[in-house]
């Protein structure tokens, strides 16, 4: 128990410290459902561009509103698990995703209670600089120059499910908000 802010805090039995270990665990639980979801075998055109998508929205989400339970090292694991369903070179979407990470936990205090088109036009800077450095590690590793469209392509999917995505996560997140923070 925290001794430094005054106030009363419920005492912290079993069921209590459970309900707080699964508040600060659903961003992760969430990222790694949309991960999972994205490589569902379901036929859509264009499925290979979702899981970077959903996990770049996700990460931006979280990493605005609730950066302590989407730590650096939740990401790093995130991203080497979306290289891995996704059949990346392992440390394309882990480099990428950390790097959006920092970028937004930089701007994080910017963009806390911001109008929701400023978010979303600072997501669409940041998801189309990460679809860049995909391509980018794209073409390093395989020592020739890629087309741009399905960087493109990726980074506009990422930008178009944005709106319905951060609806949806900002639902999830006031589901867990913890009443005993404020």
């Amino acid at each position: 128990m925290d001794h430094r802010r005054p106030g009363i805090r419920p005492h912290l039995t079993p069921a209590r410290r459970l309900d707080l270990a699964a508040r600060h665990a659903m961003p992760a639980a969430v990222t790694l459902a949309l991960l999972l979801l994205a490589t569902a075998p379901v036929g859509l055109p264009g499925q290979a561009q979702l899981l970077p998508a959903l996990a770049m929205v996700s990460v931006f989400h979280w990493s605005v509103l609730r950066p302590i339970d989407l730590s650096p090292p939740v990401v790093f694991v995130l991203g080497l698990l979306a290289d891995l369903l996704g059949l990346a070179p392992v440390g394309v979407m882990l480099l990428s995703l950390l790097l959006l990470q920092a970028v937004v936990l930089r701007w994080r205090r910017t963009l806390l209670g911001r109008h929701f088109a400023l978010l979303w036009a600072s997501f669409a800077a940041v998801a189309l600089a990460a679809s860049a450095l995909d391509w980018l590690l794209f073409c390093l590793l395989s020592l020739r120059l890629l087309p741009v469209a399905p960087m493109l392509f990726q980074a506009a999917v990422a930008i178009a499910i944005y709106p319905a995505l951060a609806v949806l996560l900002r639902g999830l997140g006031r589901l867990i908000a913890d009443p005993s923070a404020g």
